[in-house]
Order: structure tokens, then sequence, then C-alpha cells
């Protein structure tokens, strides 16, 4: 599973929103934030450590969550790819429109 597919549930965006704010939280300080059991919280952190949004330590018998800087940066630069992209198409747009209506202006067709 990939990041997008990762975090296309809400559960699991709101997992890493908890993490980003905090820096370090461990699994029971992230499952005291919801109304579910454990190992349902358990489920959702694996899958955000496979799409590599989240990364784990463990200290002791405790299992520290932090934001993985690989799964971040990579969706980080597929999101800027397809921004580069989306002004490229609003800047040749914008030249057209000043295209006609300077035509217009000059009473060009």
């Amino acid at each position: 599973m990939n990041a997008f597919s990762a975090l296309a549930d809400d559960t699991r965006r709101e997992i890493v929103r908890l993490v980003a704010v905090n820096g370090e939280l461990t699994s029971t300080e992230i499952s005291q934030n919801f109304e579910m059991s454990p190992p349902a919280i358990s489920q959702h952190l694996k899958v955000l450590r496979e799409a590599k949004v989240l990364h784990m330590k463990k200290a002791a018998q405790k299992r520290i969550y932090s934001l993985n800087n690989d799964g971040i940066n990579e969706m980080e630069d597929w999101l800027l790819e397809i921004k580069e992209i989306w002004e490229k198409r609003l800047n040749r747009l914008d030249n057209y429109l000043l295209k006609m209506k300077r035509e217009k202006l000059h009473g060009k067709k």
C-alpha cells in the first residue's frame, strides 16, 4: 500500500496529524485519542508503517511512532509535480486569454 492509499482513511489521517503535532507518540498515547480498541489502532499503525508514512522504534515494551520523512517526501514530491503541471496549464490559459483580449482590443479576429 502506498502513502496515499494509507491516508485515504480518516482515522489514519488523524493519527498522522497527532504524531505530526506531538513529534513522537507511543501506540498507547495514540489509541487514547480514539474510541476504538487498541488492536484496531494497531492495525492502522501497521498500515501507516508499511506505507512508510510513520516510523516506529521500540523502547523496552513501548512502540514509539514518528513521521517517516521518506514517505512524507515521496508524497510531497508527487504533489509538487502535479502542482507544476497544473501551473503550466494555467499559465497557458492565461497567455491565451491575454492574446484574445489583445486581439479584441485591436479589432483582430
